[in-house]
């Protein structure tokens, strides 16, 4: 049961990902990618006799397929991506304009953060043995070529530092705990929420505006 609710929480979230995705389309679309273009281009192929299965957002194995299959048809190079070639002749229109590298980048962040939920909590862990909580954020964020400080305090102190009010998924949330100053980092998800290692949980999803976490807010960086 546990499990299924993971997974309930990650499709939820994908979808909720989804916007943030949609207004900040790429010139590519491949496996990994989320959000309501990739949905659109699901129905299309789907429309044409190339099932993707559900067309849930999620650009995933049976997307790949489905692409290639489509690709081999109409005489195109079948990769699986869907480049400008591709993706005019599927939807009959240019691809979207490109995102620029720092937003490619926190949406790369947040989708490897989101496969991590579950993992269980360990006192410096940095690994997905067990992480605690800027070991889990040091690690999401290496993944995408951005290297932070080990400590929770230390990340506090780089970066550009964003108001709540303007918080976009892929920023930095952090928050006094344990001890006075900075002791809890997390990642910012949307919609007032933030995945985080936990030493109770793991990693979870919180929200923001929690009677716990709310209380404990001290601020957020963007990398």
């Amino acid at each position: 049961m546990k499990r299924v609710r993971q997974t309930m929480i990650v499709f939820v979230m994908l979808f909720a990902i989804g916007t943030f995705a949609q207004a900040s389309a790429s010139d590519v679309m491949q496996e990994g990618d989320c959000g309501q273009e990739v949905a659109q281009v699901q129905s299309q192929l789907s429309a044409l006799g190339y099932s993707t299965g559900a067309a849930d957002g999620d650009f995933g194995a049976a997307t790949v397929a489905a692409v290639k299959a489509f690709q081999k048809d109409r005489g195109l190079e079948a990769d699986g991506v869907i480049g400008s070639s591709t993706y005019r002749s599927l939807m009959g229109r240019d691809i979207p304009v490109s995102r620029d590298g720092s937003t490619t980048t926190a949406r790369r962040v947040v989708q490897t953060a989101m496969r991590y939920i579950g993992v269980p909590y360990s006192f410096g862990g940095t690994t997905p043995d067990g992480f605690d909580c800027s070991g889990f954020v040091r690690y999401v964020f290496a993944r995408s070529g951005v290297d932070l400080p080990r400590m929770a305090d230390e990340q506090y102190e780089r970066g550009q530092s964003v108001s709540v009010s303007r918080l976009q998924p892929g920023d930095t949330v952090y928050f006094t705990t344990y001890s006075s100053g900075v002791s809890h980092v997390g990642i910012y998800l949307g919609d007032g929420k933030f995945i985080s290692s936990t030493s109770s949980r793991g990693v979870v999803i919180d929200r923001l505006d929690s009677s716990y976490w709310g209380s404990r807010y001290m601020g957020a960086r963007r990398f």
